[in-house]
């Protein structure tokens, strides 16, 4: 393991977190969007996440026995829709209403995109706090050699 490695696997946190905050600041914009370019309504966006360098099957075993696994941080595998129902809201008068009355309104909750930032700045705020400690161990290391 490098001595840079920590710094690497923080970083890739750092920008996964923010890819995902960038996905909530978006949904919560179109909280009231009723049509998009396609003619529905907004969905609902969500970041997926994998390790990156993860390995499957005999490759995963292998590695574990040896000990050889090195980390490498985590990157962002998709961004995925959610497909879960439209909000069904009551109001003739909006151009999008249909034949009934009813607006499709998209799939996302603010309460629930709230807590998502809540969550992705205290993750983002884990691995600045990770880099920074690498970081000092390797200018303390550095300065130890000077000696």
């Amino acid at each position: 393991m490098g001595i840079f490695t920590g710094m690497n696997v923080a970083a890739t946190g750092m920008t996964a977190q923010q890819l995902r905050l960038d996905t909530i600041a978006e949904n919560i914009a179109n909280a009231n969007t009723t049509r998009t370019e396609d003619g529905t309504p907004y969905r609902r966006k969500m970041v997926v996440f994998r390790a990156q360098g993860s390995l499957s099957g005999f490759d995963q075993v292998l590695y574990n026995k040896l000990n050889t696994y090195k980390p490498e941080g985590v990157k962002v595998t998709k961004i995925a829709r959610d497909m879960s129902d439209y909000k069904l809201v009551y109001d003739p008068d909006h151009p999008d209403a249909d034949e009934n009355g009813y607006v499709e309104y998209p799939n996302v909750e603010t309460v629930t995109e709230m807590t998502n930032m809540i969550d992705a700045s205290r993750a983002y705020e884990a691995s600045v706090t990770s880099f920074n400690a690498s970081k000092g161990m390797a200018t303390k290391g550095l300065s130890l050699m000077e000696n």
